[in-house]
């Protein structure tokens, strides 16, 4: 076995030298934990409210992936399905599109309507008759 000359080796990564120090390898796997937790659960608030709940729970389950091999396999899997019905919605007709929208559509308006239902006792039904009447 030869060993390379230290010009032709690789740079140490930052988290290769975080991790060659037990302390900071433990500091290192709580602190990933601890930012993942807290992105996964902005995330998980966000999804029934407009905008990208979804992505970013997958971030928050990136940033566990860095330490955690769970997460890693759970993030390749996640990729490897978003892709696969991406590349499905991409070869299908407009109207199969446009009825995979509307029930996206519906879906999104249902989670919304019973988030905001359970979370403050709203029932946007009944606002938006009194908004209108």
């Amino acid at each position: 076995m030869t060993t390379k000359p230290d010009h032709e080796r690789a740079p140490a990564g930052v988290l290769e030298k975080i991790r060659a120090n037990p302390t900071g390898r433990l500091a290192l796997k709580i602190s990933v934990a601890v930012l993942g937790a807290i992105v996964v659960a902005v995330g998980i608030v966000a999804i029934p409210l407009p905008g990208p709940g979804w992505a970013i729970v997958i971030a928050g389950l990136a940033i566990w992936a860095i330490e955690f091999a769970w997460a890693k396999h759970l993030l390749e899997f996640t990729k490897k399905h978003v892709l696969a019905w991406t590349h499905w919605i991409g070869r299908q007709s407009w109207p199969v599109k446009g009825l995979v929208g509307l029930a996206t559509f519906l879906f999104v308006s249902a989670v919304v309507y019973i988030s905001f239902r359970l979370s403050f006792g709203i029932d946007l039904i009944e606002v938006g008759r009194d908004w209108l009447t």
